[in-house]
């Protein structure tokens, strides 16, 4: 079951560019959220978000950092995935995915922890008629077979890709931030195509020569997928998160990153997991969350209209 709220159909929610009142097919840019965070290994809390943050986003202008107004753009908030379990609650993910993507909107999902991509990545593999691309931006690779019993953990997020037929095998994805790897994700990492540059290989190369790497291997996809784990930030950032990992990516390496990936490869949608309000009484992560979300949307949006 979808929900929606009185947050939702608020239209001054997301700088005030949400239009509850249009159809899917009118708006530019679809968002909802997913409150679950049953498939976490350590902390909990993530299934705040994305009432949390749309609390937030009332209190900003439709402006960029780049100081661009970004008023035209129509958002159409869709809600929050609920349900009694939470086979109910990522079919429902899968079908919203799906339908963006089919609808050709770039679309944003708020999780919930990062199992939440799983059903998210099945509803684009649906969708798409060719491989795409993943990009995933991280503290960890995610790449466990399997957490505590759980194939469809947050640990997991990666590995359930690697299986979907639009995907097939590790070198569709490129993981950046990581700074850690789980035991039993390093017989994985050692016997399979890995594209990696660590939160390490960002700082001693520049974010240019990142860029340039990343986009020189993902170009080849017509499409492709940005998921977010805000503990790809350090801590220093965003300490509201369920496993944070120090010696992390800067704000400005972060959102310099995101600006050269929308402008070198299609971007057909994104997602931001794992911000975890109670974790922390600054709300710094979920700040940072709001500006990732905002930009990338004007990165998306002064893309489509250069093309126009």
């Amino acid at each position: 079951m979808l929900l929606k709220n009185s947050i939702t159909e608020d239209k001054t929610i997301w700088a005030g560019l949400n239009h509850p009142e249009l159809p899917l097919e009118e708006a530019d840019i679809a968002v909802f959220g997913i409150p679950y965070d049953g498939g976490v290994s350590f902390r909990s809390g993530t299934c705040e978000a994305p009432q949390e943050l749309r609390k937030i986003t009332h209190t900003i202008s439709p402006t960029t950092e780049d100081f661009r107004d970004i008023s035209p753009v129509k958002v159409k908030d869709l809600g929050d995935c609920v349900g009694k379990d939470r086979d109910e609650m990522f079919a429902e993910a899968e079908e919203l995915a799906y339908q963006a993507v089919k609808a050709g909107k770039f679309f944003t999902m708020i999780g919930g922890d990062h199992s939440v991509t799983i059903p998210v990545h099945r509803g684009v593999n649906r969708a798409v008629e060719e491989d795409f691309g993943i990009i995933h931006i991280d503290a960890h690779f995610d790449l466990c077979h399997e957490m505590h019993g759980d194939i469809l953990s947050h640990g997991s997020t990666e590995r359930r890709a690697t299986e979907l037929s639009h995907v097939g095998d590790s070198d569709h994805l490129y993981f950046l931030g990581i700074r850690s790897i789980e035991s039993d994700e390093l017989e994985f990492y050692q016997n399979n195509k890995i594209n990696v540059l660590s939160a390490a290989d960002v700082d001693h190369l520049g974010v240019p020569a990142a860029l340039e790497r990343m986009v020189s291997h993902m170009k080849r996809f017509s499409k492709v997928y940005i998921t977010l784990d805000i503990d790809c930030l350090d801590p220093a950032y965003a300490a509201g998160t369920g496993t944070p990992q120090f010696g992390g990516l800067t704000a400005r390496q972060l959102l310099d990153l995101l600006k050269g990936l929308f402008d070198g490869l299609n971007i057909i949608g994104m997602d931001v997991v794992e911000v975890a309000p109670r974790l922390d009484p600054s709300l710094a992560a979920l700040f940072a969350a709001r500006k990732i979300i905002t930009e990338c949307w004007a990165h998306h949006y002064f893309k489509n209209l250069a093309r126009a």
